[in-house]
């Protein structure tokens, strides 16, 4: 479809403030604050208590929760979604990021400021831009050597490789750090040192070394997938842009994003990553205020004839894992790819 409507987002945006869902709910974050600190706090002293035993990998488990939640926190922030203030939100984001997950906030910033902007853009959206993955006909064909044959059974492998992904994001995100790509480097690398510091005096003073290193493993593995699956729903099998498409804002950030329906435990899995549509018109609106926005923006798509895509969390999956398996068709010499652009 196209577009240059651009007055629709602005009654949309009128109808939106009118109802305040843009209004700041630091009450709410004040307490979400609170519960994962002290989910954070709570796992520690399991691990303090619990010793050397190979329980150790129920509160292992347990930890790659609260960093995502956590993580989740430090989203928000990044958003201004938490404070009026930038400087407040930045060193939420910071804290949260840096010191309490160990994943550099300004490298994120950066990354997923250029998502927003782009939605699915095969050029200039990064989380299109994945050595390991291909979302297009021309990024499978580019593919050569280990990464041509992950690509070739990427719909097989994609749970797998999620298990390095807490990995990638703690050693990309510092890379960037180091070599000073981010603004206040220093501060930065030192949250990370931090984190790192205690993170592995923690582990390796309470356990042997082959339990700390499963610990790590279980730990970091099971925070990868978790981040993985609360990501990979959102756009994964919508609409890949390319250069020159002629979509208004409001059209190419719904038409690339899908939403996850289900209950207040969805909204609590995902972070309020399952209305993305919202969040993606909107993402300076308070998590809370998502839900209630859902139903007018649905709305206000339907009146406008600009299709709106929700579906179940496990038929989410199906469609990502179908269409990254549709995207190594050719590379397996079974068929073509599915529609790589939309404009």
């Amino acid at each position: 479809m196209v577009s240059t409507r651009g007055s629709d987002f602005a009654e949309l945006s009128r109808l939106v403030k009118q109802r305040g869902l843009l209004d700041r709910r630091v009450g709410y974050y004040a307490w979400y604050f609170a519960g994962v600190v002290g989910a954070l706090l709570l796992t520690v002293a399991a691990v303090v208590l619990i010793g050397d035993s190979w329980w150790q990998l129920v509160p292992a488990a347990v930890l790659a929760v609260v960093f995502t939640q956590i993580a989740f926190l430090g989203h928000d922030s990044g958003h201004r979604q938490v404070f009026a203030s930038h400087r407040a939100n930045q060193t939420a984001g910071l804290l949260l990021g840096n010191l309490f997950v160990g994943v550099g906030y300004g490298w994120w910033m950066g990354k997923h400021t250029r998502h927003h902007a782009n939605p699915n853009h095969e050029d200039d959206d990064p989380d299109v831009d994945i050595s390991v993955l291909a979302f297009s006909a021309e990024q499978a064909e580019r593919k050569r050597g280990f990464f041509r044959f992950v690509v070739k059974h990427q719909a097989w492998l994609f749970f797998p490789l999620l298990l390095l992904e807490g990995f990638s994001l703690h050693i990309i995100s510092a890379a960037a750090a180091v070599r000073r790509e981010v603004k206040g480097w220093r501060l930065e690398l030192a949250l990370l040192a931090a984190h790192v510091i205690g993170y592995l005096a923690l582990v390796f003073s309470m356990m042997s070394p082959g339990k700390a290193l499963a610990f790590i493993a279980v730990h970091q593995g099971l925070f990868g997938v978790y981040m993985g699956i609360s990501f990979a729903p959102n756009h994964k099998g919508m609409p890949v842009l390319q250069a020159g498409h002629q979509l208004d804002f409001l059209r190419k950030q719904v038409l690339t994003s899908r939403n996850v329906t289900g209950g207040w435990f969805t909204d609590f899995l995902l972070g309020g990553l399952n209305y993305q549509i919202e969040h993606h018109l909107f993402p300076n609106m308070p998590r809370p205020h998502l839900r209630h926005a859902q139903a007018l923006v649905r709305d206000f798509c339907g009146r406008h004839s600009v299709s709106y895509a929700e579906c179940g969390l496990f038929t989410s999956y199906a469609h990502v894992l179908k269409y990254l398996h549709e995207a190594g068709a050719e590379l397996r010499g079974t068929g073509k790819l599915a529609p790589a652009a939309s404009s």
